[in-house]
């Protein structure tokens, strides 16, 4: 039986306020979990969380 890994993780980090941004950019930081300026969340490193990620990178800085 092969072993499982941990899944690699990324810490997300919002920089920038989510006043003047628009509704669906807005949506996508509540749905990484990110609330308050410069709070950071651990997610998981998936293509879905990437593309959420791309989506408002003027917002966020990603640390792996």
């Amino acid at each position: 039986m092969a072993k499982q890994s941990q899944p690699k993780t990324i810490k997300v980090t919002l920089v920038k306020g989510m006043i003047g941004v628009t509704k669906g950019h807005k949506a996508t930081a509540l749905a990484l979990g990110l609330r308050k300026r410069n709070q950071t969340v651990e997610q998981n490193d998936t293509p879905v969380i990437r593309g959420m990620i791309n989506t408002i990178r003027y917002m966020v800085e990603v640390t792996e």
